[in-house]
């Protein structure tokens, strides 16, 4: 349900816009944007990062419905790399899009809280703040590390929060409320990972993807039977980005329907005997996956021998992430943190995932020494985690006098950021 904050902001000591102030929170990650107003339990917008490139009449197509239109020689296209931002114009467009769009408000009278990773640099920072009291005209501003959102959306100020993502997984050491940057430990196994880990094996079970765009008609068919569709007519010459992005749609549609991560590690004979999972791609041709679907993510779990077609970064399980990063923890923040995992981003989200984790982290540690798993109560909690953190965040009464004020930003500029954002 929505409630506004109830009493006065104070801001600079003067009073903000009478009683009733939501703020908008947005959590911009490499997989999807999110956002919608403080004090609500989901955001009001979840859509794509990704976008396409457009003519002069509209620069940027954004959108889940727009994306899923082809059109001729538009590129797919994306404003973050690294969890940061790259390229100011795109990021602009999506922000644009989401305020006229999305949540129909004048970003003039709503102050924003926005998420950013915990390694965002100093230069990035300042611009983003730059940018929501000059373009956007905000009235207040917050920058607040998702990794600490996270946390505040389970109710802890104290915890180590594994971020899987699409791109990368991340272990952060959040104590009191702030990241212990020292840390922080990055793996690339995650879900851009189980995608190629995916394609690898369609390909060698010689199933070819024919992404949604292509299809004009299909008939059901039985399981391993060719399929029956016609191709859809017209269909303007696209890019291989576009091409390869709604591939990369179906395959993780496939993942979310069919992996999952066996509660240890198991033989071979020990998968055949588990029934297998069917998928209907999008031509109608009807699959089942077996043994597959708890080989390919387990190098999650036990990378060493793998046949791992990823390149760069140093191929850390879950659990050794957690417990490398624990080690560069004060010993006595130690066992709070061990014994508050919480789960964030997509790729936690596979079955299974959460109890195998427990176990290899139990496997790792003393006797005396509790583990536990925070899962959050369902799947759009972990998704969103971080959103609903800032939501939380942005609509509690003892908050109001942490914002950056417009009036603070005129008088100290965008450095403000560092001092009032740690």
């Amino acid at each position: 349900q929505h409630y506004f904050i109830q009493s006065n902001l104070r801001m600079s000591g003067s009073v903000y816009g009478g009683d009733e102030v939501g703020a908008v929170c947005f959590d911009i990650g490499s997989h999807t944007v999110r956002a919608g107003f403080a004090g609500e339990d989901a955001p009001k917008a979840n859509i794509p990062t990704h976008m396409l490139t457009g003519d002069e009449n509209t620069k940027y197509h954004i959108g889940t419905n727009a994306l899923s239109f082809p059109r001729e020689k538009a590129e797919v296209v994306m404003p973050l790399k690294d969890g940061m931002v790259e390229q100011w114009d795109q990021c602009e467009a999506m922000i644009d899009y989401i305020y006229g769009k999305c949540l129909s408000v004048d970003s003039a009278e709503h102050p924003v809280m926005m998420s950013e990773v915990a390694w965002n640099k100093a230069a990035i920072r300042h611009k983003t703040c730059e940018m929501m009291f000059e373009r956007y005209n905000v009235p207040a501003f917050f920058l607040c590390k998702n990794a600490v959102l996270a946390a505040f959306a389970s109710g802890r100020s104290t915890a180590l929060v594994l971020d899987s993502g699409a791109v990368q997984t991340t272990a952060i050491p959040v104590h009191d409320g702030y990241v212990l940057q020292h840390g922080i430990v990055k793996s690339p196994l995650a879900g851009n990972f189980l995608a190629a880990q995916m394609r690898e094996h369609l390909k060698e079970s010689k199933i070819e993807v024919v992404p949604t765009y292509k299809v004009g008609g299909k008939e059901p068919v039985k399981e391993g039977e060719t399929p029956k569709w016609t191709p859809r007519k017209n269909i303007p010459a696209v890019t291989s980005s576009y091409h390869n992005y709604m591939v990369d749609n179906v395959v993780e549609d496939l993942i979310q329907h069919v992996l999952q991560v066996h509660d240890r590690p198991a033989s071979d004979e020990d998968l055949e005997m588990i029934p297998a999972n069917n998928f209907e791609f999008p031509n109608g041709l009807n699959s089942m996956f077996g043994a597959e679907r708890f080989k390919i993510p387990e190098p999650l779990f036990d990378p060493i021998g793998t046949n791992l077609r990823i390149l760069g970064g140093d191929m850390l399980a879950m659990q050794q992430v957690l417990s490398s990063s624990i080690s560069m923890c004060d010993v006595d923040v130690r066992p709070s943190l061990w014994s508050n995992i919480i789960l964030a981003g997509g790729t936690t989200l596979l079955n299974g995932f959460s109890e195998r984790l427990t176990a290899e982290c139990s496997a790792k540690t003393t006797s005396s020494m509790k583990v536990k798993v925070v899962t959050g109560g369902n799947s759009s909690d972990r998704m969103f985690s971080a959103w609903v953190g800032a939501s939380i965040l942005a609509s509690l009464g003892n908050f109001q006098e942490l914002w950056i004020s417009k009036q603070e930003y005129e008088e100290e500029g965008k450095l403000i950021v560092d001092r009032k954002c740690p």
